[in-house]
C-alpha cells in the first residue's frame, strides 16, 4: 500500500453522548466525528481543537498515516495488513475509516518506528 504521513498533529476529544457538536469542529478542514450511545468522539488537528464545555478526556499527540485511495470496499485485509505489523512491535493505533480510505493514528513517539516496520514489509511512503 501507498501511504501518506499528514502534516498535523491530531487530537482524540471525548464528549458526553449527549453533546452539541462543537462549532469549531463544523468549522474544522478536516475531522473525524462519532456519535454512540456512549460517547461523542472528535479527531481532528490539534490547531482547531478548541478546548471548551463538557469535555470528557482528550489525547494528543497522534500523527495520521493516509492509505492512499480511493479503495474499493471489496478489498479485503488493508487496514490488517497495516496494524497487524504495528501490533507485532507493540505500536499501538487508532484506525478511522471514510468512505475512499482509511487512516490509521499513532502516537508522536512512535511514528518513526512505525514507518520503519511498514518499509520493511513492502509498504511505500508517497
Amino acid at each position: 500500500m501507498n501511504l501518506k504521513v499528514l502534516k498535523s498533529a491530531f487530537s482524540v476529544v471525548q464528549y458526553p453522548s449527549h453533546a452539541d457538536i462543537p462549532d469549531w469542529a463544523i468549522r474544522a478542514d478536516w475531522i473525524s466525528i462519532t456519535r454512540t450511545d456512549e460517547e461523542l468522539s472528535i479527531v481532528c488537528p490539534t490547531e482547531e481543537l478548541e478546548q471548551e464545555g463538557l469535555i470528557l478526556q482528550v489525547e494528543h499527540d497522534w500523527c495520521a498515516l493516509k492509505i492512499e485511495g480511493p479503495l474499493a470496499f471489496e478489498l479485503v485485509g488493508i487496514l490488517h495488513s497495516i496494524t497487524k505489523s504495528l501490533a507485532e512491535h507493540q505500536i499501538s493505533i487508532y484506525a478511522l475509516s471514510t468512505y475512499n480510505t482509511d487512516y490509521v493514528l499513532i502516537k508522536k513517539a512512535q511514528l518513526e518506528k512505525a514507518i520503519e516496520v511498514l518499509q520493511e514489509k513492502g509498504h511505500q511512503f508517497v
